[in-house]
Protein backbone atom coordinates (compact mmCIF):
# COMPACT_ATOMS: atom_id res chain seq x y z
CA UNK A 1 0.00 0.00 0.00
CA UNK A 2 1.32 3.44 -0.92
CA UNK A 3 2.51 5.41 2.09
CA UNK A 4 0.59 8.67 2.22
CA UNK A 5 2.01 10.38 5.30
CA UNK A 6 0.16 13.12 7.19
CA UNK A 7 -2.77 14.88 5.58
CA UNK A 8 -5.82 17.04 6.13
CA UNK A 9 -9.31 17.09 4.70
CA UNK A 10 -9.47 19.69 1.92
CA UNK A 11 -12.48 21.98 2.19
CA UNK A 12 -13.12 25.18 0.20
CA UNK A 13 -13.32 27.21 3.42
CA UNK A 14 -9.71 26.36 4.35
CA UNK A 15 -8.27 25.82 0.87
CA UNK A 16 -5.78 28.71 1.07
CA UNK A 17 -4.65 27.70 4.55
CA UNK A 18 -4.11 24.08 3.49
CA UNK A 19 -1.89 25.21 0.61
CA UNK A 20 0.33 27.12 3.05
CA UNK A 21 0.51 24.47 5.79
CA UNK A 22 3.92 22.89 6.28
CA UNK A 23 4.28 19.11 6.29
CA UNK A 24 1.05 18.28 4.40
CA UNK A 25 1.77 15.17 2.33
CA UNK A 26 -1.75 14.60 0.99
CA UNK A 27 -5.34 15.78 1.16
CA UNK A 28 -8.76 14.18 0.95
CA UNK A 29 -11.68 15.82 -0.87
CA UNK A 30 -15.37 14.93 -0.62
CA UNK A 31 -15.97 13.29 -4.00
CA UNK A 32 -19.49 14.61 -4.48
CA UNK A 33 -18.25 18.20 -4.03
CA UNK A 34 -15.72 17.96 -6.87
CA UNK A 35 -16.62 18.58 -10.51
CA UNK A 36 -14.19 16.63 -12.72
CA UNK A 37 -14.28 19.18 -15.55
CA UNK A 38 -13.81 22.17 -13.24
CA UNK A 39 -11.46 21.20 -10.43
CA UNK A 40 -10.91 23.91 -7.82
CA UNK A 41 -7.75 25.88 -8.53
CA UNK A 42 -6.45 25.09 -5.06
CA UNK A 43 -6.61 21.33 -5.73
CA UNK A 44 -4.94 21.85 -9.09
CA UNK A 45 -2.06 23.72 -7.46
CA UNK A 46 -1.67 21.04 -4.79
CA UNK A 47 -1.55 18.32 -7.46
CA UNK A 48 1.08 20.28 -9.40
CA UNK A 49 3.20 20.31 -6.25
CA UNK A 50 2.94 16.53 -6.02
CA UNK A 51 0.43 16.45 -3.16
CA UNK A 52 -1.77 13.33 -3.43
CA UNK A 53 -5.53 13.97 -3.55
CA UNK A 54 -7.87 11.15 -2.48
CA UNK A 55 -11.61 11.36 -3.28
CA UNK A 56 -13.81 10.39 -0.33
CA UNK A 57 -17.35 9.36 -1.30
CA UNK A 58 -20.39 9.75 0.94
CA UNK A 59 -23.36 8.71 -1.20
CA UNK A 60 -22.78 5.20 -2.60
CA UNK A 61 -24.56 3.49 0.28
CA UNK A 62 -22.49 0.31 0.09
CA UNK A 63 -24.20 -1.01 3.21
CA UNK A 64 -27.67 -0.58 1.77
CA UNK A 65 -29.88 -3.39 0.49
CA UNK A 66 -29.69 -2.24 -3.15
CA UNK A 67 -26.66 -2.69 -5.34
CA UNK A 68 -24.65 0.51 -5.80
CA UNK A 69 -26.05 2.57 -8.66
CA UNK A 70 -24.07 2.47 -11.88
CA UNK A 71 -24.27 6.23 -12.38
CA UNK A 72 -22.88 6.90 -8.90
CA UNK A 73 -20.02 4.45 -9.49
CA UNK A 74 -19.27 6.03 -12.86
CA UNK A 75 -19.24 9.50 -11.29
CA UNK A 76 -16.87 8.34 -8.56
CA UNK A 77 -14.55 6.71 -11.12
CA UNK A 78 -14.56 9.95 -13.13
CA UNK A 79 -13.39 11.89 -10.10
CA UNK A 80 -10.63 9.36 -9.41
CA UNK A 81 -9.34 9.82 -12.97
CA UNK A 82 -9.58 13.62 -12.81
CA UNK A 83 -7.61 13.78 -9.56
CA UNK A 84 -5.07 11.10 -10.50
CA UNK A 85 -5.71 9.37 -7.20
CA UNK A 86 -4.00 6.14 -6.09
CA UNK A 87 -7.14 4.94 -4.26
CA UNK A 88 -10.72 5.96 -3.47
CA UNK A 89 -12.69 5.65 -0.24
CA UNK A 90 -16.30 5.24 0.87
CA UNK A 91 -18.25 4.21 3.97
CA UNK A 92 -19.71 1.07 5.50
CA UNK A 93 -23.15 2.61 5.82
CA UNK A 94 -26.59 2.88 4.30
CA UNK A 95 -27.89 6.28 3.23
CA UNK A 96 -31.23 5.41 1.60
CA UNK A 97 -33.91 2.72 1.84
CA UNK A 98 -37.26 1.71 0.42
CA UNK A 99 -38.12 1.56 -3.25
CA UNK A 100 -38.82 -1.42 -5.51
CA UNK A 101 -36.99 -3.97 -3.36
CA UNK A 102 -39.35 -3.41 -0.43
CA UNK A 103 -42.37 -2.00 -2.31
CA UNK A 104 -42.26 1.05 -0.04
CA UNK A 105 -41.57 4.78 -0.56
CA UNK A 106 -37.99 5.69 -1.38
CA UNK A 107 -36.36 7.59 1.47
CA UNK A 108 -33.03 9.42 1.76
CA UNK A 109 -31.27 9.78 5.10
CA UNK A 110 -28.90 12.56 4.08
CA UNK A 111 -26.48 10.98 6.52
CA UNK A 112 -24.42 7.83 7.10
CA UNK A 113 -26.39 5.25 9.10
CA UNK A 114 -24.98 2.07 10.65
CA UNK A 115 -25.30 -1.35 9.06
CA UNK A 116 -26.42 -4.23 11.32
CA UNK A 117 -23.51 -6.58 12.03
CA UNK A 118 -25.34 -9.66 10.86
CA UNK A 119 -24.59 -12.39 8.32
CA UNK A 120 -27.28 -11.04 5.99
CA UNK A 121 -25.82 -7.53 6.08
CA UNK A 122 -22.28 -8.85 5.64
CA UNK A 123 -23.23 -10.93 2.60
CA UNK A 124 -24.95 -7.93 0.98
CA UNK A 125 -22.09 -5.59 1.84
CA UNK A 126 -19.49 -7.98 0.41
CA UNK A 127 -21.37 -8.25 -2.87
CA UNK A 128 -21.81 -4.47 -3.07
CA UNK A 129 -18.12 -3.94 -2.40
CA UNK A 130 -17.23 -6.38 -5.18
CA UNK A 131 -19.53 -4.52 -7.58
CA UNK A 132 -17.79 -1.26 -6.66
CA UNK A 133 -14.31 -2.77 -6.95
CA UNK A 134 -15.14 -4.02 -10.43
CA UNK A 135 -16.26 -0.52 -11.51
CA UNK A 136 -13.49 1.60 -10.02
CA UNK A 137 -10.07 2.06 -11.65
CA UNK A 138 -8.09 2.07 -8.37
CA UNK A 139 -8.24 0.19 -5.05
CA UNK A 140 -11.21 0.88 -2.78
CA UNK A 141 -11.02 1.42 0.98
CA UNK A 142 -14.10 1.56 3.21
CA UNK A 143 -14.55 3.40 6.50
CA UNK A 144 -16.10 2.35 9.79
CA UNK A 145 -18.72 4.91 10.82
CA UNK A 146 -19.87 6.54 14.04
CA UNK A 147 -23.27 5.50 15.37
CA UNK A 148 -25.80 6.92 17.80
CA UNK A 149 -27.92 3.76 17.76
CA UNK A 150 -27.38 0.00 17.94
CA UNK A 151 -29.18 -2.65 15.93
CA UNK A 152 -30.86 -5.42 17.92
CA UNK A 153 -29.71 -8.97 17.32
CA UNK A 154 -26.21 -8.25 16.05
CA UNK A 155 -24.06 -11.33 15.50
CA UNK A 156 -20.53 -9.87 15.36
CA UNK A 157 -18.38 -7.23 16.97
CA UNK A 158 -17.13 -4.35 14.85
CA UNK A 159 -13.66 -5.87 14.60
CA UNK A 160 -15.02 -9.25 13.52
CA UNK A 161 -17.32 -7.65 10.97
CA UNK A 162 -14.49 -5.60 9.43
CA UNK A 163 -12.13 -8.59 9.45
CA UNK A 164 -14.58 -10.78 7.56
CA UNK A 165 -15.34 -8.00 5.09
CA UNK A 166 -11.67 -7.49 4.27
CA UNK A 167 -10.99 -11.22 4.29
CA UNK A 168 -13.77 -12.02 1.82
CA UNK A 169 -13.29 -9.10 -0.58
CA UNK A 170 -9.71 -7.89 -0.23
CA UNK A 171 -11.04 -4.37 0.28
CA UNK A 172 -8.81 -1.96 2.18
CA UNK A 173 -9.94 -0.38 5.42
CA UNK A 174 -10.09 3.29 6.33
CA UNK A 175 -10.10 3.23 10.13
CA UNK A 176 -11.61 6.28 11.81
CA UNK A 177 -10.34 6.32 15.39
CA UNK A 178 -12.79 9.12 16.27
CA UNK A 179 -15.62 6.80 15.25
CA UNK A 180 -14.21 4.05 17.47
CA UNK A 181 -14.37 6.56 20.34
CA UNK A 182 -17.93 7.54 19.38
CA UNK A 183 -19.03 3.91 19.46
CA UNK A 184 -17.28 3.45 22.81
CA UNK A 185 -19.35 6.27 24.36
CA UNK A 186 -22.63 5.57 22.56
CA UNK A 187 -22.59 1.78 22.31
CA UNK A 188 -20.22 0.70 25.08
CA UNK A 189 -17.76 -0.88 22.64
CA UNK A 190 -14.07 -1.28 23.53
CA UNK A 191 -11.76 0.44 20.99
CA UNK A 192 -8.80 -1.71 22.03
CA UNK A 193 -10.81 -4.87 21.39
CA UNK A 194 -11.84 -3.60 17.96
CA UNK A 195 -8.23 -2.83 17.07
CA UNK A 196 -7.11 -6.25 18.30
CA UNK A 197 -9.62 -7.93 15.97
CA UNK A 198 -8.80 -5.90 12.86
CA UNK A 199 -6.69 -7.17 9.94
CA UNK A 200 -4.09 -4.44 10.47
CA UNK A 201 -2.34 -5.19 7.19
CA UNK A 202 -5.53 -4.13 5.36
CA UNK A 203 -5.45 -0.54 6.69
CA UNK A 204 -5.17 2.05 3.90
CA UNK A 205 -5.12 5.06 6.19
CA UNK A 206 -6.65 6.55 9.34
CA UNK A 207 -9.09 9.39 10.07
CA UNK A 208 -8.84 11.59 13.17
CA UNK A 209 -11.58 14.09 14.09
CA UNK A 210 -13.23 15.90 16.97
CA UNK A 211 -16.72 15.94 18.43
CA UNK A 212 -18.59 16.72 21.62
CA UNK A 213 -20.62 14.98 24.30
CA UNK A 214 -24.14 16.05 25.29
CA UNK A 215 -26.37 14.21 27.75
CA UNK A 216 -24.19 11.12 27.61
CA UNK A 217 -24.21 10.94 23.81
CA UNK A 218 -21.10 11.60 21.72
CA UNK A 219 -21.71 13.56 18.51
CA UNK A 220 -19.09 13.07 15.80
CA UNK A 221 -19.33 16.68 14.64
CA UNK A 222 -16.03 17.20 12.80
CA UNK A 223 -16.42 20.75 14.10
CA UNK A 224 -14.52 20.57 17.39
CA UNK A 225 -10.92 19.94 18.48
CA UNK A 226 -9.63 16.37 18.58
CA UNK A 227 -10.01 15.17 22.20
CA UNK A 228 -7.38 13.24 24.15
CA UNK A 229 -9.29 9.90 24.10
CA UNK A 230 -9.23 9.92 20.29
CA UNK A 231 -5.48 10.59 20.27
CA UNK A 232 -5.02 7.76 22.77
CA UNK A 233 -6.81 5.35 20.39
CA UNK A 234 -4.54 6.57 17.58
CA UNK A 235 -1.51 5.84 19.78
CA UNK A 236 -2.88 2.37 20.50
CA UNK A 237 -3.32 1.70 16.80
CA UNK A 238 0.21 2.99 16.03
CA UNK A 239 1.59 0.67 18.73
CA UNK A 240 0.25 -2.26 16.70
CA UNK A 241 1.03 -1.15 13.12
CA UNK A 242 2.49 1.79 11.21
CA UNK A 243 -0.52 3.20 9.30
CA UNK A 244 0.28 4.21 5.71
CA UNK A 245 -1.43 7.55 6.24
CA UNK A 246 -3.25 9.64 8.85
CA UNK A 247 -5.63 12.50 8.09
CA UNK A 248 -7.26 15.25 10.17
CA UNK A 249 -10.92 15.87 9.33
CA UNK A 250 -12.65 19.20 9.93
CA UNK A 251 -15.91 20.01 8.17
CA UNK A 252 -17.14 23.22 9.79
CA UNK A 253 -16.54 25.73 12.58
CA UNK A 254 -13.04 26.10 11.16
CA UNK A 255 -10.44 27.54 13.55
CA UNK A 256 -7.42 29.64 12.65
CA UNK A 257 -4.79 27.80 10.57
CA UNK A 258 -2.41 27.80 13.54
CA UNK A 259 -4.91 25.75 15.55
CA UNK A 260 -5.21 23.18 12.77
CA UNK A 261 -1.42 22.97 12.62
CA UNK A 262 -1.31 22.37 16.37
CA UNK A 263 -3.82 19.53 15.97
CA UNK A 264 -1.68 18.01 13.23
CA UNK A 265 1.30 18.27 15.58
CA UNK A 266 -0.63 16.43 18.29
CA UNK A 267 -1.49 13.70 15.77
CA UNK A 268 2.17 13.29 14.81
CA UNK A 269 3.18 13.04 18.47
CA UNK A 270 0.52 10.40 19.09
CA UNK A 271 1.89 8.39 16.17
CA UNK A 272 5.45 8.73 17.45
CA UNK A 273 4.44 7.55 20.93
CA UNK A 274 2.73 4.54 19.43
CA UNK A 275 5.75 3.77 17.23
CA UNK A 276 8.02 3.73 20.27
CA UNK A 277 5.70 1.27 22.01
CA UNK A 278 5.58 -0.86 18.88
CA UNK A 279 9.37 -1.10 18.67
CA UNK A 280 9.61 -1.93 22.39
CA UNK A 281 7.12 -4.76 21.92
CA UNK A 282 8.99 -6.05 18.88
CA UNK A 283 12.29 -5.97 20.78
CA UNK A 284 10.83 -7.91 23.68
CA UNK A 285 9.29 -10.48 21.36
CA UNK A 286 12.51 -10.86 19.37
CA UNK A 287 14.58 -11.19 22.52
CA UNK A 288 12.24 -13.81 23.96
CA UNK A 289 12.26 -15.77 20.70
CA UNK A 290 16.05 -15.65 20.48
CA UNK A 291 16.39 -16.77 24.09
CA UNK A 292 14.05 -19.69 23.45
CA UNK A 293 16.05 -20.69 20.38
CA UNK A 294 19.30 -20.44 22.30
CA UNK A 295 17.91 -22.56 25.13
CA UNK A 296 16.75 -25.20 22.67
CA UNK A 297 20.13 -25.48 20.95
CA UNK A 298 22.25 -25.52 24.11
CA UNK A 299 25.27 -23.50 25.28
CA UNK A 300 27.53 -24.63 22.47
CA UNK A 301 25.23 -22.99 19.93
CA UNK A 302 25.43 -19.35 20.90
CA UNK A 303 24.70 -19.17 24.64
CA UNK A 304 28.17 -17.82 25.42
CA UNK A 305 28.50 -14.17 26.36
CA UNK A 306 30.29 -11.84 23.98
CA UNK A 307 32.76 -9.32 25.29
CA UNK A 308 31.08 -6.18 26.62
CA UNK A 309 27.57 -7.65 26.35
CA UNK A 310 24.90 -7.79 29.06
CA UNK A 311 24.44 -11.24 30.66
CA UNK A 312 21.96 -13.49 28.92
CA UNK A 313 21.94 -11.55 25.63
CA UNK A 314 22.66 -13.76 22.63
CA UNK A 315 24.09 -12.62 19.32
CA UNK A 316 20.71 -13.48 17.77
CA UNK A 317 18.87 -11.24 20.21
CA UNK A 318 21.32 -8.38 19.67
CA UNK A 319 20.97 -8.76 15.92
CA UNK A 320 17.21 -8.76 16.13
CA UNK A 321 17.29 -5.59 18.25
CA UNK A 322 19.50 -3.77 15.75
CA UNK A 323 17.27 -4.75 12.89
CA UNK A 324 14.08 -3.71 14.68
CA UNK A 325 15.54 -0.38 15.81
CA UNK A 326 16.46 0.38 12.22
CA UNK A 327 12.96 -0.57 11.14
CA UNK A 328 11.47 1.69 13.80
CA UNK A 329 13.29 4.77 12.48
CA UNK A 330 12.50 4.08 8.83
CA UNK A 331 9.97 1.35 8.29
CA UNK A 332 10.39 -0.74 5.18
CA UNK A 333 7.57 -0.94 2.65
CA UNK A 334 5.20 -3.66 3.68
CA UNK A 335 5.40 -6.85 1.62
CA UNK A 336 2.41 -8.99 0.88
CA UNK A 337 1.04 -10.30 4.15
CA UNK A 338 -1.45 -12.97 4.93
CA UNK A 339 -4.22 -12.42 7.42
CA UNK A 340 -4.74 -14.94 10.18
CA UNK A 341 -7.61 -16.44 8.25
CA UNK A 342 -5.35 -17.18 5.29
CA UNK A 343 -6.62 -14.61 2.76
CA UNK A 344 -4.06 -12.57 0.92
CA UNK A 345 -3.92 -8.81 1.49
CA UNK A 346 -1.62 -7.63 -1.28
CA UNK A 347 0.87 -4.83 -0.80
CA UNK A 348 0.66 -1.93 -3.23
CA UNK A 349 -2.41 -1.98 -5.45
CA UNK A 350 -4.50 -4.45 -3.49
CA UNK A 351 -8.11 -4.26 -4.49
CA UNK A 352 -7.64 -3.67 -8.21
CA UNK A 353 -9.49 -5.76 -10.71
CA UNK A 354 -7.77 -8.99 -11.63
CA UNK A 355 -5.54 -9.04 -8.53
CA UNK A 356 -5.85 -11.34 -5.52
CA UNK A 357 -8.73 -9.55 -3.89
CA UNK A 358 -11.74 -11.77 -4.44
CA UNK A 359 -13.46 -8.90 -6.27
CA UNK A 360 -13.89 -10.41 -9.72
CA UNK A 361 -13.46 -13.87 -11.17
CA UNK A 362 -13.04 -15.67 -7.84
CA UNK A 363 -14.90 -18.88 -7.35
CA UNK A 364 -17.97 -18.93 -5.15
CA UNK A 365 -16.62 -21.57 -2.81
CA UNK A 366 -13.22 -19.96 -2.35
CA UNK A 367 -14.70 -16.67 -1.23
CA UNK A 368 -17.88 -17.77 0.54
CA UNK A 369 -20.20 -16.17 -2.00
CA UNK A 370 -23.87 -16.86 -1.29
CA UNK A 371 -26.04 -18.52 -3.88
CA UNK A 372 -27.97 -15.90 -5.92
CA UNK A 373 -31.29 -16.94 -4.40
CA UNK A 374 -29.84 -16.61 -0.90
CA UNK A 375 -28.40 -13.22 -1.82
CA UNK A 376 -31.79 -11.99 -3.01
CA UNK A 377 -33.46 -13.12 0.19
CA UNK A 378 -30.76 -11.47 2.30
CA UNK A 379 -31.23 -8.21 0.40
CA UNK A 380 -34.97 -8.29 0.96
CA UNK A 381 -34.62 -8.96 4.69
CA UNK A 382 -32.01 -6.22 5.05
CA UNK A 383 -34.04 -3.84 2.92
CA UNK A 384 -37.17 -4.25 5.03
CA UNK A 385 -35.23 -3.71 8.25
CA UNK A 386 -33.45 -0.61 6.94
CA UNK A 387 -36.64 0.87 5.48
CA UNK A 388 -38.44 0.43 8.82
CA UNK A 389 -35.64 2.16 10.72
CA UNK A 390 -35.21 5.01 8.25
CA UNK A 391 -38.97 5.59 8.13
CA UNK A 392 -38.99 5.93 11.93
CA UNK A 393 -36.09 8.39 11.72
CA UNK A 394 -37.38 10.68 8.97
CA UNK A 395 -41.10 10.01 8.52
CA UNK A 396 -42.30 9.63 12.10
CA UNK A 397 -43.45 6.01 11.83
CA UNK A 398 -43.23 3.74 14.92
CA UNK A 399 -39.76 2.73 16.10
CA UNK A 400 -39.03 -0.90 15.11
CA UNK A 401 -38.98 -3.43 17.93
CA UNK A 402 -35.69 -3.84 19.74
CA UNK A 403 -34.32 -0.33 19.19
CA UNK A 404 -33.71 2.17 21.97
CA UNK A 405 -36.54 4.66 21.41
CA UNK A 406 -34.71 7.49 23.14
CA UNK A 407 -31.63 7.04 20.97
CA UNK A 408 -33.75 6.80 17.83
CA UNK A 409 -35.28 10.13 18.84
CA UNK A 410 -31.82 11.65 19.30
CA UNK A 411 -30.79 10.37 15.86
CA UNK A 412 -33.99 11.67 14.25
CA UNK A 413 -33.42 15.18 15.64
CA UNK A 414 -29.79 15.08 14.55
CA UNK A 415 -30.82 14.12 11.00
CA UNK A 416 -33.36 16.95 10.82
CA UNK A 417 -30.83 19.47 12.15
CA UNK A 418 -28.20 18.37 9.65
CA UNK A 419 -30.78 18.54 6.87
CA UNK A 420 -31.58 22.15 7.77
CA UNK A 421 -27.89 23.03 7.86
CA UNK A 422 -27.07 21.43 4.51
CA UNK A 423 -30.09 22.94 2.74
CA UNK A 424 -28.93 26.33 4.03
CA UNK A 425 -25.54 25.67 2.42
CA UNK A 426 -26.78 24.45 -0.96
CA UNK A 427 -29.46 27.18 -1.07
CA UNK A 428 -27.99 30.07 0.95
CA UNK A 429 -30.69 32.44 -0.31
CA UNK A 430 -33.36 30.65 1.75
CA UNK A 431 -32.10 31.76 5.19
CA UNK A 432 -31.73 35.29 3.80
CA UNK A 433 -35.29 35.39 2.44
CA UNK A 434 -36.88 33.78 5.50
CA UNK A 435 -34.61 35.43 8.07
CA UNK A 436 -34.59 34.14 11.63
CA UNK A 437 -37.66 32.00 10.93
CA UNK A 438 -35.75 29.76 8.50
CA UNK A 439 -34.61 27.07 10.91
CA UNK A 440 -37.85 26.58 12.86
CA UNK A 441 -39.84 26.69 9.62
CA UNK A 442 -37.64 24.08 7.97
CA UNK A 443 -37.65 21.75 10.98
CA UNK A 444 -41.44 21.89 11.04
CA UNK A 445 -41.52 21.02 7.34
CA UNK A 446 -39.04 18.15 7.84
CA UNK A 447 -41.30 16.43 10.39
CA UNK A 448 -43.85 15.59 7.71
CA UNK A 449 -41.80 15.69 4.50
CA UNK A 450 -39.01 13.08 4.32
CA UNK A 451 -36.19 13.75 1.88
CA UNK A 452 -36.50 11.60 -1.24
CA UNK A 453 -34.00 12.94 -3.77
CA UNK A 454 -31.04 14.81 -2.31
CA UNK A 455 -30.55 18.20 -0.72
CA UNK A 456 -30.99 20.42 -3.78
CA UNK A 457 -34.35 18.86 -4.57
CA UNK A 458 -35.18 19.15 -0.87
CA UNK A 459 -34.59 22.91 -0.98
CA UNK A 460 -36.96 23.29 -3.94
CA UNK A 461 -39.63 21.11 -2.32
CA UNK A 462 -39.37 23.16 0.87
CA UNK A 463 -39.95 26.37 -1.10
CA UNK A 464 -42.89 24.79 -2.95
CA UNK A 465 -44.41 23.74 0.38
CA UNK A 466 -44.21 27.26 1.76
CA UNK A 467 -45.57 28.93 -1.37
CA UNK A 468 -48.50 26.52 -1.66
CA UNK A 469 -49.46 27.41 1.92
CA UNK A 470 -49.28 31.15 1.21
CA UNK A 471 -46.11 31.57 3.20
CA UNK A 472 -44.11 33.41 4.28
CA UNK A 473 -46.59 35.92 5.61
CA UNK A 474 -44.54 38.93 4.54
CA UNK A 475 -45.52 39.77 0.94
CA UNK A 476 -42.06 40.92 -0.07
CA UNK A 477 -40.43 37.77 1.30
CA UNK A 478 -43.06 35.65 -0.49
CA UNK A 479 -42.30 37.36 -3.81
CA UNK A 480 -38.57 36.83 -3.33
CA UNK A 481 -39.12 33.16 -2.50
CA UNK A 482 -41.32 32.70 -5.57
CA UNK A 483 -38.69 34.32 -7.79
CA UNK A 484 -36.00 32.10 -6.27
CA UNK A 485 -38.10 28.99 -6.86
CA UNK A 486 -38.94 29.95 -10.47
CA UNK A 487 -35.25 30.54 -11.23
CA UNK A 488 -34.38 26.99 -10.20
CA UNK A 489 -37.37 24.75 -10.69
CA UNK A 490 -37.48 24.61 -14.48
CA UNK A 491 -35.48 22.36 -16.79
CA UNK A 492 -33.10 25.28 -17.41
CA UNK A 493 -32.38 28.54 -15.57
CA UNK A 494 -34.51 31.47 -16.66
CA UNK A 495 -32.78 33.91 -18.98
CA UNK A 496 -31.10 36.87 -17.31
CA UNK A 497 -31.07 38.97 -20.47
CA UNK A 498 -32.57 42.45 -19.84
CA UNK A 499 -35.30 42.06 -22.45
CA UNK A 500 -36.52 38.82 -20.90
CA UNK A 501 -36.40 40.23 -17.38
CA UNK A 502 -38.41 43.27 -18.54
CA UNK A 503 -41.02 40.98 -20.12
CA UNK A 504 -41.40 39.01 -16.88
CA UNK A 505 -41.73 42.17 -14.82
CA UNK A 506 -44.37 43.53 -17.23
CA UNK A 507 -46.35 40.29 -17.03
CA UNK A 508 -46.31 40.42 -13.22
CA UNK A 509 -47.65 43.97 -13.25
CA UNK A 510 -50.44 43.08 -15.69
CA UNK A 511 -51.44 40.03 -13.66
CA UNK A 512 -51.84 42.15 -10.53
CA UNK A 513 -54.34 44.51 -12.23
Amino acid sequence: MERLGTGIGWRPEIADAVERMPGIDWVEAVAENVCPGHLPESLERLRERGVTVVPHGVSLGLGGADRPAEDRLAALAERVEALGSPLVTEHIAFVRAGGALTASPHLEAGHLLPVPRTRDALDVLCENVRVAQDSLPVPLAVENIAALISWPGEEMTEGQFLYELADRTGVRLLIDVANLHTNHVNRGEDPAKALAELPLEAIAYVHVAGGFERDGVWHDSHAHPVPRPVLDILTDLASRVSPPGVLLERDENFPEPAELERELGAIRRALETGAVERVKTQLLEAGSAATRRAGATGPEHGDALGEGNAPGRTREARGAESELLAAGSAERPREETRAAGGRLFAGDGAGQRGEETGAVGATRGAFDLPHPSEGRAARERLGLAQAALLSALVAGTPVPEGFDRVRVGVQARALAAKRADVVAKVAPELPVILGEDYRTTFLGYAQTHPMTDGYRRDALTFAEHLLSAGRPGDAQARRELREWWLERSGPAPRSRRPVHRLARATRRVLLRR
